[in-house]
């Protein structure tokens, strides 16, 4: 079964006691993820498929153990007490491999959701959404535990299961047909599929688990050829994307497995991108703050366009613009928060009867971040459009009106409170980092103007773009800076710090190496800093680090606020929070470096290739630019802020 190259620099193993057996709930960085850019499942490095919803993101789970193991519904290979696991992804792929070893024998086990290039293989026998699992005896002789347990609904409803002979096992939930087929006996048992099937070195077995909703179910051969020959194929098409990366720079194998795991966020059918895959993983183990992550933020995923410009995924821009479009038409020039990855509302929030992960309740599904007030939205939704412009795009009529509509409305809103970036639950501030973004949303539009690429905008509207910009930097400059602290401050005229400060030179709007962004700096390491990991702000009692915040750091160090040693430093001793899969989650325990929140995070991924692509252009001794353009930097700087 040997399909490709492993990923050699994304490996670890465990050594598992003897007389182990397959844990009530893994951790958090335990799992990995499969996906098909529809819907992404998390498999756990003991074998047990714990979450996945059909036929895309934030649908229904059919597998939920995530967050409740006894209710929630799973699909477990799993040899008798393995006593080593090593697993990796296929190099450049997102087809999973975990290897297990016994005193008697080992076998690998690989998971994927086939993905084909549609443009150049015929579709014939292929299904729409499906899970391929094939296990092979390696060495020696093992023993498989196959268990089988599907759960409707968050695992609030049981399936009935049917046997349809040759065709599997059926089994219909609303308005959708599932299909579990094997190539081995199964015994069907209760509401689920069960099997203790022993196996000897040469013996390979293999399972898909397919789903059907607006057409016959299409039913792919279950012969080893076939399915191998799919593998490959879905090897292939991964692969293919991970070479269009056009980055040279150091960290390649780090940047390249954060993109495909980008790209696994993708919801190829519209051009969404979604923060990440589960919802309800905690924060704080055992606390409450548990959300819904399956939904496109529109922060997040102009910050993920920008990170896939800067290694020239055009396609995946292109998407996300024409998604942009489609998903803000009603509410232009008003922007929401959080969407649907077909650009409706995102559902409203509601709390689950389920136990939660490890305890962590309430369970929530839909987010009530959706009726907040963030200002920031626009910058970043702004900044992405003026990268994608920067970057060779042109902009036509109807993207030009849009932009100068959400210009407008920034010229008249920026001066209100907000919820902000961090999203808090207990009112409006002035957030210094949401006037910013509004300062950053009509810096973009100037720019654009001025090179020739915002056509429409006229020159009285261009004049009040320039005032209001001028005058939300002296406010930041004024307000957002506290003197006795000599740093600046998460809220205007206030006295607590938040990591996002950290983006003022991100965004252009003052220079990394400037006194006060030193101070600033400082200000924050002492603050917020922990074992060298950044909580977003202080809390108490204390959530886990914030990720991506870590990365912010790497990254300012990279933009002229540090050495390029103290970067790399930086950088490489981010890397060793990682999973064995190279995947992160939101945030980082700093006492035990395991994850927290929802995974795998899109937001950290973003982070580590921001910093990477940063680190690139610093050792090239290129400009430190956040929007790789002089021209807002240096009309921006005539007049710098004093120390």
């Amino acid at each position: 079964m040997d399909y490709g190259q492993l990923d050699n620099h994304h490996h670890s193993s465990d050594v598992v006691g003897e007389n182990s057996s397959l844990p009530v709930m893994s951790e958090i960085q335990d799992y990995g993820i499969i996906g098909d850019c529809r819907a992404a499942a998390l498999v756990s490095r003991y074998g047990s498929i714990d979450w996945l919803c059909w036929p895309r993101f934030d649908k229904d789970s059919i597998f939920a153990a995530l967050l409740d193991p006894k209710r929630g519904g799973y699909w477990s290979i799993c040899l008798e007490t393995p006593q080593q696991i090593d697993r990796q992804y296929l190099r450049e792929s997102n087809v999973l491999q975990t290897k297990y070893s016994t005193s008697s024998g080992a076998a690998t086990l690989t998971d994927l959701m086939p993905v084909i290039d549609e443009t150049s293989t015929p579709r014939t026998m292929i299904t729409d959404h499906e899970i391929i699992r094939e296990v092979e005896c390696t060495a020696g002789e093992i023993v498989i535990d196959f268990s089988f347990l599907p759960r409707a609904e968050y695992g609030l409803k049981s399936v009935h299961i049917r046997d349809a002979g040759k065709l599997g096992f059926r089994m219909e939930v609303g308005g959708g047909v599932y299909w579990l087929r094997s190539s081995v006996s199964l015994q069907l048992r209760s509401e689920g599929a069960y099997a203790r099937i022993p196996m000897k070195r040469g013996d390979s077995i293999r399972f898909s688990f397919s789903y059907a909703e607006d057409a016959p179910a299409v039913l792919p051969p279950l012969d080893k050829a076939i399915i191998a020959a799919r593998v490959r194929a879905t090897v292939a098409w991964w692969q293919q994307w991970a070479k269009r990366a056009q980055y040279d720079g150091p960290y390649r194998d780090e940047v390249v497995r954060s993109a495909l795991a980008l790209k696994l966020l993708s919801y190829a059918p519209s051009g969404a991108i979604i923060a990440a895959p589960t919802t309800s993983l905690p924060e704080r183990i055992g606390g409450d703050l548990n959300w819904d992550y399956r939904y496109c933020w529109l922060r997040d995923a102009s910050l993920t366009i920008r990170t896939m410009l800067g290694l020239g995924y055009w396609e995946e821009a292109d998407d996300f613009m024409d998604w942009m479009l489609h998903a803000t038409r009603v509410t232009q020039p008003e922007l929401r928060v959080a969407y649907t990855v077909y650009g409706e509302l995102a559902p409203r929030e509601r709390v689950l009867d389920l136990a939660g992960y490890k305890g962590s309740r309430p369970v929530r599904i839909g987010n009530a971040a959706r009726d907040q007030f963030q200002l920031d939205v626009y910058g970043e939704v702004i900044d992405a459009a003026s990268q994608y412009a920067f970057h060779g795009r042109e902009l036509d009529r109807t993207m030009q009106n849009i932009l100068t509509g959400f210009g407008n409305y920034v010229v008249k809103h920026w001066m209100l409170p907000d919820e902000g970036l961090w999203e808090p639950r207990t009112g409006r501030e002035h957030h210094t980092h949401s006037r910013l973004l509004c300062w950053t949303a009509l810096d973009r539009l100037i720019s654009l103007h001025q090179q020739g690429m915002l056509s429409l905008l006229g020159t009285a509207q261009l004049d009040v773009y320039k005032q209001n910009s001028e005058l939300i930097r002296r406010e930041i400059q004024q307000r957002g800076w506290n003197q006795q602290l000599q740093t600046y401050v998460s809220v205007l005229d206030g006295d607590q710090l938040d990591a996002s400060l950290l983006l003022l030179s991100w965004y252009g709007f003052e220079k990394a190496g400037s006194p006060r962004m030193q101070t600033t700096h400082r200000a924050i390491m002492e603050s917020l800093a922990t074992d060298g990991l950044l909580y977003r702000y202080r809390t108490e009692p204390s959530e886990g680090a914030f990720a991506i915040c870590s990365f912010w750091e790497a990254e300012y160090l990279a933009l002229g606020g540090g050495s390029l040693a103290q970067s790399h430093a930086m950088f490489r001793r981010l890397l060793t929070y990682r999973n064995d899969l190279g995947l992160y989650g939101e945030e980082i325990d700093p006492q035990t470096g395991a994850a927290l929140g929802n995974f795998p995070q899109g937001f950290t991924h973003v982070g580590l290739i921001g910093a990477a692509l940063s680190i690139a252009e610093r050792e090239k001794g290129e400009p430190q630019l956040a929007h790789r353009e002089e021209t807002a930097t240096k009309r921006s700087s005539k007049e710098e802020a004093p120390a």
